[in-house]
Order: C-alpha cells, then sequence, then structure tokens
C-alpha cells in the first residue's frame, strides 16, 4: 500500500482508496498548496494576508487551517476527465470525481512536487504538479500514452472548480489569446476602510495552457448540468458549451480533442493561479509555458528551495523508514513553519518563537531575527503581545485577540536553544528598543520578561491563567483574574532555569543591564516548584490548575479530565517532581494517558460543558485538546523522559508518533510519513474505533520539539559553549548507528556502535579518546568519530 523509495525521499500510496484522506503539501515564499491523493486540493497565497483563489461551493469564513477536513462533491480540487470518443468510456484523474477504478495507481510524493502514474482507459498517464520558488503559481503536466496497437480518439478535460468567491461580484470568460480561462472577482467586504485591501487584491483566477483548446466553459452548472460531476453534460456531443459566467459560480474547464496513435504520447502543461490584470497572466504563460526548459528549471529552483533544511542531520539507522522520514520530512516540515510562518502575518508569538527554534538546527543563524523581531514587540512592562506582527501593515487577528498568559516563558527557551547553536553571546548587550520604550540589551529584555511573569502571580506563588495558557481554548479557568494554572507555573520555573544557565555562561564584561544574577534565578525556580508541590499534587500526579471559583482540576476525584499530561512533563523538566513524586507521575502517565497511538493530553476527554474549564470540553471527545494525542504536547514528555535517561520509554513513544512507520497504524491514522500532525484522535476509553486518525494538519510546534529532540537528546548532539557536546541515548535494541551533523559550519561523522565489555561512553577521535565529551570545531573542517556504548543485557 505504501512504498518508501529513494531512501524514504520518494512515498508512493498505491491506492486511492486505502487511505482516503492522504496527501502531501507544496510550499514556496508566498503560497501552500495541499493536495489529496484523489485530486482534491486547497490553496492559499500571501498578499500579504492569506487568501485563496479557488474555493468551495458556499462562502467561508476567513480562519485558520482546520484539522480533519472532510472532501465532499464540490470541494476545490484539480481534475482531469479523460473520455474515449468510440466507446464513450470515461475515467478522471487522479480519481475523483469519476472514481473509475484505474488499471494501476500511484500517487508519488517528493519534496520539491507531486505525481501520479496511472493506467486507464488502456492509457499511460502520468501527471504531476510542482510549484515554482517564487510567485503564488501551480505548475501542473499531464502526459497521455496511448498502450493499445490501435488509434484512439480522446477528449481531455482539465476542470478546476473555482467556486463561489464573492456575493458582491464575480464572472468568468475564456481569453483566446492567452489559451486560458480568466476568473473575476470583488471580494465582499463592508466597511469603507476595507476598500484599499479590496482594490489592491489580486481578483483574478486563470487556468493557461500552452496548448489552444478547441473549446471551453466557464460556467460551473452548465458543466455539470443534470447529470453532475460524475457525468458531466458538458463533455458530451461536441462538448463543452462556451459559454461567459455572468453572475455564475466560475469554474475552469479546457477540452482538447486528440488522436494519438498507437504507442503515441501527447504532453499538456498548464499554470493556474491567481493575478491581479491579463499582464501578468500573459507574463505567467510566456515565462513557464512558452521559453524552452523554464519549466522545469522552475521545478530545479523549488527543488533546491524545499531542500533548504535537509543535510543538517543525516541519519542511518536499524529502522530505515524511520530513517527516510528523519533524514526528509522532518525537516522540510521544519522549513516550511520557519519560511511562511504558518502562512500568517501575525503568527502567535509562542508558535513563531518555537517554530523559529527549529529552524535553527537547519540554518546557522537563523533563530537571530527572529528573537530579535519578537523582543522589539515586548511592552516596557515585560509583557509580550499575543502575536508578532512581521510587517508595520499586519494586525493581530483571530485567536491573537483573545489574550494568553504564557507568550514569555518561550524566550529563554528560544534565545538557549539559538545560543546553543551559534555560541553568538554578543546577542545579549545587542539593544533592541521596547514597543513604544527605550531600547535596552536582549539580555534586559529577558530579564524583564521573567519578572513580569513572576508579577502575575497570586498569594500561594501560582501563575495566574486569565483566559488561557499554552492551551488556548481553556479559556474559564481565570477570566476573573484568581484561576491559575499549574503548568505555567512549571514552564515558568523551567525558563528561569534556563536562564540561569545562559548567564553563567555569558561574557561577564558586556554590557547586559541586568539585575538579577543565575543563583538567583535558580532561587526562584525552586521557589515556583515548591508552589507547585505545596498547593498542587494530587497523591499520584500534578493538578492542571485552580479555577476562578478555587477548584482544583485535573485531579483523581474528577470524571472527566482527571489527569493532564503538559503538567507532568513539564515537573519532569523543571525538577519539581523527585524520587517518590517522579516514579508515582510517570506511573500515572502510562496508566491513564497511554494508548497504542501515542499519549493523551488529558484523559477521560470532557463530554459535557464545564463553564470553569472553558470551550476545550466542547470539542469533540478526542479531538484536538480535548483529550486527542496532541503531539506538541507529547514531545514534551518524550522530551522529559530523554532527560531522566529513559531511553527506550521516550524512543518508543516518539515512533508512535511518526505515521505510517507500521503498515497496521498506517492504515488507521489514514496519514502518509510526509509530515507529523498537530494530534491523533484520542479518547481511547470512549471511541477506540476512531482513536489513532490523525488529523491531517501539518501547522503545528512538534516538529520543531521533535527535530530537537532527535538531535540533542537521541543522537546526542547538542550544542554548547565548549562545542558540540556529545551524549546519545539510543534505544538499547540498535547495535549502531550513524550520524552527520553540520555544527557551526563544521561536518561531523559519527558512528555509534556498542561494544561488549564497554562499561561507559567512550568517544574516539582517529581511535583516541576524547578527554571529556565535547568535541571543539573549526568552520570548514570534517571530523570522523567513533562513539562506543555498553551493551545492553537482556
Amino acid at each position: 500500500m505504501i512504498e518508501h523509495l529513494d531512501g524514504g525521499r520518494r512515498v508512493a500510496l498505491l491506492s486511492p482508496t486505502e487511505l482516503p484522506k492522504a496527501g502531501a503539501f507544496l510550499y514556496n515564499r508566498e503560497m501552500l498548496l495541499q493536495l489529496n491523493c484523489r485530486g482534491f486540493a486547497s490553496a492559499q497565497f500571501m498578499q500579504p494576508e492569506p487568501a485563496k483563489y479557488a474555493q468551495g461551493p458556499a462562502l467561508e469564513a476567513a480562519t485558520f487551517m482546520q484539522p480533519e477536513q472532510g472532501y465532499y462533491a464540490h470541494h476545490p480540487g484539480r481534475f482531469f476527465y479523460l473520455q474515449d470518443q468510440d466507446s464513450t468510456e470515461r475515467a478522471s484523474l487522479p480519481y475523483e470525481p469519476v472514481r473509475r477504478p484505474h488499471q494501476s495507481f500511484r500517487f508519488e510524493a517528493e519534496p520539491e512536487g507531486v505525481r501520479w502514474r496511472i493506467e486507464t482507459l488502456d492509457l499511460a498517464c502520468t501527471l504531476s504538479v510542482s510549484l515554482p520558488e517564487h510567485g503564488a503559481v501551480e505548475l501542473w503536466q499531464l502526459s497521455l500514452k496511448n498502450t493499445t496497437d490501435r488509434p484512439r480518439r480522446l477528449r481531455l478535460v482539465p476542470y478546476f472548480p473555482i467556486g463561489n468567491r464573492s456575493w458582491m461580484a464575480q464572472s468568468a470568460r475564456f481569453e483566446p489569446a492567452l489559451h486560458a480561462v480568466v476568473a473575476h472577482c470583488v471580494p465582499p467586504y463592508q466597511k469603507l476602510s476595507q476598500y484599499p485591501a479590496v482594490k489592491a487584491a489580486k481578483a483574478l483566477t486563470y487556468l493557461v495552457s500552452d496548448h489552444r483548446p478547441d473549446r471551453w466553459e466557464t460556467r460551473q452548472q452548465a458543466f455539470e448540468g443534470e447529470g453532475g460531476l460524475t457525468h458531466p453534460d458538458g463533455l458530451a456531443g461536441e462538448g463543452l458549451g462556451q459559454g461567459t459566467a455572468l453572475y455564475e459560480v466560475p469554474a475552469a474547464a479546457l477540452q482538447f480533442d486528440l488522436t494519438l496513435a498507437p504507442g503515441a504520447s501527447v504532453t499538456h502543461r498548464f499554470a493556474f493561479g491567481p493575478a491581479a490584470d491579463l499582464d501578468e497572466i500573459a507574463a505567467v504563460r510566456r515565462h513557464f509555458l512558452s521559453e524552452p526548459g523554464q519549466f522545469e528549471a522552475s521545478a530545479q529552483s523549488h527543488r533546491a528551495f524545499s531542500d533548504g533544511g535537509a543535510g543538517a542531520l543525516a541519519v542511518t539507522t536499524p529502522e530505515p523508514k524511520l530513517d527516510g522520514f528523519l533524514n526528509h520530512w522532518l525537516p522540510r516540515q521544519v522549513h516550511y513553519h520557519g519560511v511562511l510562518n504558518r502562512m500568517s502575518t501575525d503568527p502567535q508569538t509562542r508558535n513563531y518563537l518555537q517554530d523559529h527554534q527549529g529552524l535553527n538546527y537547519l540554518q546557522a543563524g537563523a533563530g537571530r531575527e527572529p528573537l530579535l523581531k519578537a523582543l522589539s514587540q515586548q511592552a516596557p512592562s515585560g509583557a509580550m503581545p499575543d502575536g508578532i506582527r512581521l510587517s508595520a501593515e499586519a494586525q493581530l487577528k483571530y485567536i491573537n485577540q483573545v489574550p494568553h498568559t504564557d507568550h514569555g516563558i518561550w524566550l529563554p527557551l528560544a534565545l538557549k536553544a539559538y545560543l546553543d547553536e551559534s555560541d553568538d553571546y554578543p546577542l545579549l548587550a545587542v539593544p533592541v528598543p521596547f514597543d513604544g520604550g527605550a531600547p535596552a540589551p536582549v539580555a534586559a529584555h529577558l530579564e524583564r520578561a521573567l519578572l513580569w511573569h513572576l508579577s502575575q502571580r497570586d498569594a500561594r506563588g501560582l501563575c495566574f491563567i486569565g483566559q488561557g495558557d499554552w492551551c488556548d481554548p481553556m479559556n474559564m479557568v481565570g477570566p476573573e483574574g484568581r484561576g491559575v494554572s499549574g503548568w505555567l507555573t512549571l514552564a515558568l520555573a523551567v525558563a528561569c532555569r534556563q536562564w540561569a544557565q545562559v548567564l553563567e555562561a555569558a561574557d561577564t564584561t558586556l554590557g547586559l543591564g541586568i539585575e538579577l544574577g543565575p543563583e538567583q534565578w535558580r532561587a526562584w525556580a525552586e521557589t515556583l516548584n515548591g508552589a507547585v508541590n505545596r498547593e498542587l499534587w494530587d497523591g499520584q500526579w500534578y493538578a492542571r490548575g485552580i479555577t476562578d471559583g478555587g477548584r482544583r482540576f485535573g485531579v483523581a476525584e474528577e470524571t472527566e479530565g482527571r489527569i493532564y499530561l503538559n503538567p507532568q512533563s513539564w515537573a519532569l523538566m523543571s525538577g519539581a517532581a523527585q524520587g517518590p513524586r517522579k516514579e508515582a507521575l510517570m506511573a500515572a502517565v502510562s496508566a491513564q494517558l497511554a494508548t497504542p497511538h501515542g499519549l493523551q493530553m488529558l484523559a477521560p476527554a470532557y463530554t459535557r460543558m464545564q463553564e470553569d474549564i472553558g470551550r476545550l470540553c466542547q470539542k469533540f471527545p478526542g479531538s484536538a485538546e480535548n483529550g486527542s494525542v496532541y503531539n506538541h504536547a507529547a514531545m514534551f514528555y518524550i522530551h522529559a523522559l530523554y532527560q531522566q535517561g529513559e531511553a527506550d520509554g521516550a524512543f518508543a513513544e516518539l515512533c508512535r508518533l511518526i505515521p505510517a512507520l507500521e503498515t497496521e497504524r498506517a492504515t488507521r491514522q489514514g496519514q502518509l510519513p510526509l509530515y507529523l500532525p498537530n494530534y491523533y484522535r484520542g479518547a481511547f476509553e470512549h471511541h477506540p474505533e476512531a482513536a489513532g486518525q490523525s488529523s491531517q494538519l501539518f501547522n503545528t510546534g512538534t516538529a520543531a520539539w521533535c527535530l530537537r529532540i532527535v538531535t540533542e537528546q537521541l543522537f546526542g548532539l547538542k550544542g554548547g559553549r565548549d562545542g558540540l557536546e556529545i551524549a546519545p541515548q539510543l534505544p538499547s535494541h540498535w547495535a549502531e548507528a550513524w550520524a552527520v551533523r553540520q555544527f557551526r559550519g563544521a561536518e561531523v561523522r559519527v558512528h555509534y556502535r556498542r561494544e561488549a565489555g564497554q562499561r561507559a561512553m567512550t568517544v574516539l577521535r582517529e581511535d583516541a579518546p576524547l578527554a571529556a565529551p565535547c568535541l571543539a570545531v573549526q568552520a570548514g573542517e570534517c571530523v570522523e568519530l567513533t562513539v562506543l556504548l555498553p551493551e545492553v543485557e537482556g
């Protein structure tokens, strides 16, 4: 059903029906295209806000990408009808909407493009799509070969629905000089203040061909007629009606009547996308479809772009499917987040900092400018905004208009990750203005952020939660100003410890503009841990928080939401959980949150509204934050397990989250191993039959944390002041493994090997042991190491 090819760089699905929701995504610097193996598609581009150029039959609310999107007859897609004019047999590529079973089917995904290889109607069909590095344009190519010994009369009709774009004005027409259907709309708006943005928007959607079509249609209803999409009236008789859409739902359909001799082939190319005017469409056609070699050159350019993160860490292990994901698809997902900021002009602050923390491991110095940008929007009080405006024109929207209380705690974590990779400690003295305030060194910004968080605590020493912390929909715990978050208090303790480590390594001669030293920050971490241990330990695990009304939740007496994963993970990270408490909470997590599909974020899932918890409870049980295997939270726990030296347990949980490592799990997940989804369905106790299904949504902080865990903990190649620190935690069943790490301009090649009689880890360079497990590197050098590890008994 699934094939892993070229070392996992290429993944193939051999059926359109076994995993009907499975697909891939392509991206460049301006756009995102999400493709389903059956031909459904969704695309967005930046202008500068995210916009669509084809959409569903109803006007959809402008919002963020949604998980578990269903597909329906009129879902946006890219479809190619094929009809034998002699037999009248009909099929569609890739599969929808005719759904005729093909003779053979291959959906192949690579980082730079998607390809289908299909045999149907005795035709060998190769359909592909790619993007250029720049510009919002999809580049499609279809090749047909007659595999019979008789001539064929065929009708080819690419049909790209454009959808109901606007109730104000929409139309479409054929432009003969461009070989294109061009649709126009006026984006709907009400406020006078919206007019400048509407005026500047790209109002055209086009489908342009490198061949002049024989006929065309621009009206969706005229194309479908009474036969619908399965048997459209537009394919009967002479074919398409050559109509003009006048305030009707537009569609782009082009007809090509072909004659193919036995063994003969034909290739057609198309471009689909948004445009400001006809001149822009003409330029697209000229550049991509008329100039020799440009179509292929754009694909090569995009390949170089999409490979921007690959190679920073390359591994070879006893598990080739895992290697393919870690070497090609995980870095690609991290790269997407860092380049496109989740298709947003105002990414949530926590997302922005964590996503660029991940990019640190792919591109040297990538975390510097994002940190400076974020700090430039910090209030003089030390509070961080809910979103980071990427341009002066950007506005905080959607979830960023709801105040959350955790954003500042991610600053030390992101800074520490950047410094570990770069050793750029002079950054701490770089002056950055506060938003509306005077400049101050980066270090002063960090101190002020942590002091602000410390000021937002109650008399018990616990952090106020307000309308939510990391868990956005936990919006009714503390709106009155009394509810507190156990997780946030523990996370602040982790942030204080991280900041103390930064200060211990910093050059004390730098002008940092700070008042407190590392020992004081360690003391604050202990104070926070003490408050949580005193107020929120429930006997076997830590409570999630206390509501405005004084009710502790996430505790044993609850029937729903009894235990939450995040407080347990961060209690391990912060050092709050020690000795018997550590053992107890780990046992509780294993007993109550572990499932065959991964660790649930909470359990049991909520089945009714609790008005002192919030809209979290209204989400369907097992979806999103309400008891799913929420992979971002699961990665926190995996990170904590590695910190505790629980290598085998951490690796087992890590592998549960990586899609399609096993055929049985792939069938349940319904996803190809091309990205980490933001969640798998949970509520295992309520709905075991649905548990494990992928959300199919690739926007998630999971990717950055996974790359960090794999690099620094699994393979133990972590940056520090003195160089590359080596402390691998390979699973006990691996006898050997290899890793190549790009670090501070050097290439480090490591061979890990377990040896009988080896009592402790030994690191060899040219057969000589290092005095300490830390490698000082010089830019440009290539270093080969051997890491000898003890064999594991049993």
